[in-house]
Formats: C-alpha cells, sequence, structure tokens
C-alpha cells in the first residue's frame, strides 16, 4: 500500500513557520510567502500540502484566512486544513473555498456531535486530530492537556465516517527526534481509521518505516522541519511513498 506524504505549511503571523513541542514561543520563520511555499511543494510532486493556521489555534477562529487562500491559489492539487476550526460555519466555509479536508481538534474533543454532523455531510472530508502529550489528548493548539487518553478519543470516531485520525506526539513535533512509530502503529491497530502519522519526522528512516506498516492502516505522514532544515529531500520521500 501507498504512504500519503504531507509537507506542512504552519502559518503565524502570515509566515512559514515551525514550532518546537507546539510552543508559539519557539517558532523558527522559513519562509514570507506561503503561495510560494506551496508551489515548491507542488513542483517536487506532492498531491497534498498540511496546512495549520497556529495562530487560529489559539484563538479559536480563523487569523491567516488570507494566507490559506493564497495557498488554494497556488497549489494545484489537494490542501489538508488545521488550526481554529471550531464550527459547522468555519467547516462549510473552508470546503467550499476549495480545502478538501478539515482537520478538527479541539472541537473533536469538546463538541463531539460537530464531528459526526461534518463527517455525515462531508463524507471523507473531516479529519479527527488525536495531538497527544504524554498519551492524554492536547487540544487549544496544545496548549492545554485534558484527561482523555489519545485512544479512547479516536475510539469515539469509529463510526462516525471520518477521513483519517491525524496522530501527532506533541513532545517530539519539531524536534527532529524521530516519529513516535511504535504508538502510531499501536493506534492504527486499534481502530479501522486510516491513521495519519505527524511529529518528529527526522529523515527518510522514519518514511521507509511507516512505509513498511502502511498496510496496516497508516494513510500518510506529515513533515515540516526536516524538509525545511534539508534533512529529508520531499521528491525521495514521495518515492517511497508511491512504491
Amino acid at each position: 500500500m501507498s504512504l500519503t506524504i504531507f509537507p506542512a505549511i504552519d502559518l503565524k503571523d502570515g509566515q512559514v513557520v515551525r514550532l518546537a513541542e507546539g510552543d508559539m514561543d519557539r517558532a523558527t520563520v522559513y519562509a514570507d510567502d506561503p503561495a510560494e511555499q506551496a508551489r515548491r511543494f507542488a513542483a517536487a510532486g506532492a498531491d497534498w500540502v498540511h496546512v495549520v493556521d497556529l495562530d487560529g489555534a489559539f484563538a479559536g477562529e480563523a487569523r491567516n484566512a488570507d494566507a490559506v487562500r493564497s495557498i488554494l491559489a497556488a497549489f494545484p492539487h489537494k490542501v489538508q486544513l488545521g488550526g481554529g476550526i471550531r464550527d459547522r460555519a468555519g467547516i462549510d466555509r473552508w470546503l467550499e473555498l476549495g480545502v478538501e479536508r478539515v482537520v478538527l481538534g479541539t472541537a473533536a474533543l469538546e463538541n463531539p456531535d460537530l464531528v459526526r454532523e461534518a463527517a455525515a455531510a462531508a463524507p471523507g472530508r473531516i479529519v479527527v486530530a488525536v495531538d497527544a502529550r504524554g498519551g492524554m489528548v492536547a487540544t487549544r493548539g496544545w496548549a492545554e492537556v485534558s484527561d482523555v487518553p489519545a485512544a479512547d478519543l479516536a475510539a469515539r470516531f469509529q463510526d462516525a465516517g471520518v477521513a483519517s485520525l491525524l496522530f501527532t506526539d506533541v513532545g517530539r513535533d519539531g524536534l527532529m527526534k524521530g516519529c513516535n512509530i511504535d504508538a502510531t502503529i499501536a493506534l492504527a491497530r486499534r481502530t479501522t481509521i486510516p491513521v495519519i502519522a505527524s511529529g518528529g519526522v527526522s529523515g527518510l528512516g522514519d518514511i521507509l518505516e511507516l512505509a513498511r506498516h502502511a498496510s496496516e492502516g497508516i494513510e500518510g505522514v506529515i513533515t515540516g522541519r526536516a524538509l525545511y532544515d534539508g534533512r529529508l529531500d520531499l521528491a525521495a520521500a514521495l518515492r517511497i511513498g508511491r512504491a
């Protein structure tokens, strides 16, 4: 089975950044033009980009809408968007504007009925973010940690018709320590929903290992800092994913 590679564009104040462990005070700016970054990913052969409105994740509403629109205009393929989308109006607006899939994180924990309603109305276009810090679900831009185990949150949407679960080990995100492959596989084995790995990808080794387990329910992997720092070649990762 193939493994989808999702190059990431994280937005803060209209710029392309990467955070360390989700900490807004530990942001590294990589580009001032999100649309140009999207075009570069397309030129490398990417079929998807994963976009996060970081300011929106903390504010609970869109804060980088213009940058997202510029990406939608520049990227000729599919865009997956998360960050601060917490009501039906926001979901519907982005889907109508051309976002292929909307990622719901905080809303999934606090308003599961919203996820179910959206998934029923837009089959295959809603992704549930399972963001974990120490195994427990983190919300509101990862600033808060709940008392809900990540696996329990995933189980709540087993029959909801969501497209995928996006599993992020927050403690590894942006640090290039290596993806938490064991935890990702364990989650995939506990659900019939496809799982997307995220957090800590450090190089082709992570891509290869995840690709080996694609048949166990791992749909893809999101990578950001490793691409921006030159430790991961996107074209090479795409070749592995499509093999």
